[in-house]
């Protein structure tokens, strides 16, 4: 049962949803427009929010569902749920659908957030928004966002060690997939995101 969970876990995960998405609602390839990567950012930023806001909302739900089935498959351990969604985010980042490429796992982190610890999530969608509303660079909200959980999980599960290693492997990964991100911050060429009150263009950064 256990090795049913964790396989068909990373399976839903690996699911490249924004470049289905994009390709049904468009005909467009996301891996060949934009940044060229299958998340909802660069599917916003190329087909516009009628793919791209479906395409987020699959993306959560890919990792929530399967924490949720481990949470009731097994209520007594939930190393297996928090395993589970790590499955998931593995198989959005390094999809067996995609020759083990993928996402950045930002939504799908998200979805297992909200399933395993509601509470960080939200704390760690505040930490983006506030970022993306004053300094506007989605890539550095999300940046921020990771590097918080391992911090969150444990200040609001200071007992519970199976989440505190979970937020650290989501946060090292996340990272890790926005390298190209933060070599552009660092060099001051990461766009930033247009808001309703700014004049210019909309122009968001490298996608999920």
């Amino acid at each position: 049962m256990v090795t049913a969970l964790l396989i068909g876990s990373y399976l839903i995960g690996s699911v490249p949803f924004g470049l289905w998405v994009a390709y049904l609602m468009t005909g467009i390839d996301v891996r060949t427009k934009g940044s060229g990567n299958i998340g909802a950012t660069n599917v916003w930023r190329v087909c516009g929010p009628k793919a791209g806001i479906p395409a987020f909302i699959l993306d959560v739900l890919k990792g929530y569902i399967p924490v949720i089935v481990g949470i009731h498959l097994f209520p007594a351990h939930s190393q297996w749920a928090i395993l589970a969604g790590l499955c998931a985010l593995l198989g959005h980042n390094y999809s067996i659908f995609l020759k083990f490429t993928g996402g950045k796992g930002i939504a799908t982190s998200l979805g297992i957030l909200i399933a395993l610890a509601p509470a960080v999530a939200g704390y760690a969608a505040l930490i983006f928004l506030l970022e993306l509303f004053t300094l506007r660079f989605i890539s550095l909200g999300d940046i921020l966002a990771a590097i918080a959980v391992p911090f969150l999980m444990y200040f609001c599960y200071p007992a519970d060690h199976y989440r505190l290693a979970f937020g650290i492997v989501a946060s090292v990964m996340a990272v890790y997939k926005h390298r190209s991100n933060i070599s552009r911050l660092r060099a001051g060429i990461e766009p930033r995101v247009c808001m309703p009150w700014n004049k210019k263009p909309l122009d968001l950064p490298d996608g999920r």
